[in-house]
């Protein structure tokens, strides 16, 4: 069998327990039909005792049976049979993981809690930040509260992967804290009003560290605090006095940010009033051109509009401006 079709069997049922050995037997089984052990074995270029010796477990998964009479001849389940009978037996495992978690959860509350070696695990290497960092995000059921600030170990134009997140049944609340500097990368203020369209509430205010927490029950965040190194390790706080700390800084810096409001459509210009998403990222103390960059805009029209919102605020400077528009409440959640 060729390379690329063992790959394509691989995605098809590895997730349901079924080796590539089992899979390539069940599925010349059935392009054949019933047969032989040794038709099996001729069919995808293996040997009638390897086949022999995969039979019990063949058997076991439900993926084939025998046919009454000599020779023994084999004849594969139909696959809406088998696909039925292979998510029913891993439902059942999942289940009884669970019982067995909660089980340990319960022997460790009963030792009195966690020894201080099983609250903190460090993450090293970039990709393995990201994955955990996903991991995190993919699991939270309740609620995500991020810090958002530069660099970033998850690539924010994977749009794969954004569309997983959107498409999600059941995702938790994101309440996202933006630091000025989140928007110097190209595409993020893009990829932050899909978010917003998705649900996300979303703010401007001083980020002092990365910071990702789901379900109040783990966080992530840099290990160092060199920006440079940010995302080359991470550290994962599970349930202690250092994470109820951390979930408690982000509520003060919550309280105290400006509601982030943008549109799925883009920039909207309300001839009558203020331009709100100017405002909201003068008042997070973005510059021109960075407001310029996001919004796809020229700097000479990002000074133009941020000229005319000064006047119509009658704000001296482009910051008080922004401050203005916080306290009148202007920029709405």
């Amino acid at each position: 069998m060729r390379k690329g079709d063992m790959a394509q069997q691989r995605r098809l049922l590895e997730g349901l327990g079924v080796t590539v050995a089992e899979e390539t037997a069940y599925r010349a089984l059935l392009r054949h039909g019933p047969a032989t052990l040794s038709e099996l074995a001729t069919e995808t270029g293996s040997s009638a005792a390897a086949i022999r010796r995969m039979l019990p477990r063949l058997e076991d998964l439900g993926l084939i049976s025998r046919v009454a009479g000599r020779p023994l001849r084999l004849v594969a389940t139909p696959p809406n049979i088998a696909i039925d009978i292979l998510v029913a037996r891993r439902q059942e495992e999942l289940t009884h993981s669970r019982a067995a978690a909660a089980l340990l959860a319960t022997e460790v509350a009963d030792r009195g809690g966690p020894h201080p070696e099983e609250v903190l695990e460090v993450v090293t290497g970039r990709d393995a930040v990201a994955r955990r960092y996903l991991q995190l995000e993919r699991n939270a059921t309740r609620e995500m509260l991020v810090l958002v600030h530069p660099p970033y170990a998850v690539d924010i134009s994977d749009d794969r992967e954004n569309r997983r997140r959107a498409a999600r049944q059941g995702a938790p609340v994101t309440r996202g804290i933006y630091s000025p500097l989140a928007f110097e990368q190209p595409g993020m203020l893009a990829h932050t009003r899909r978010a917003i369209a998705d649900g996300e509430q979303a703010r401007l205010g001083q980020v002092p560290v990365k910071l990702a927490v789901a379900d109040a029950r783990t966080a992530i965040l840099p290990l160092v605090s060199d920006e440079d190194r940010a995302v080359e390790s991470a550290l994962v706080v599970h349930p202690s006095a250092l994470l109820d700390a951390l979930v408690g800084l982000f509520e003060t810096l919550w309280r105290a940010a400006v509601p982030l409001r943008l549109t799925p459509e883009g920039l909207e210009q309300d001839r009558q009033g203020p331009d709100e998403e100017v405002l909201a990222l003068l008042a997070a103390g973005m510059k021109d051109d960075a407001i310029a960059r996001q919004l796809g805009l020229s700097p000479r029209t990002v000074q133009r509009r941020v000229q005319v919102l000064c006047e119509q605020l009658g704000a001296r400077t482009r910051f008080h401006a922004g401050f203005l528009a916080a306290h009148h409440d202007l920029l709405p959640e």
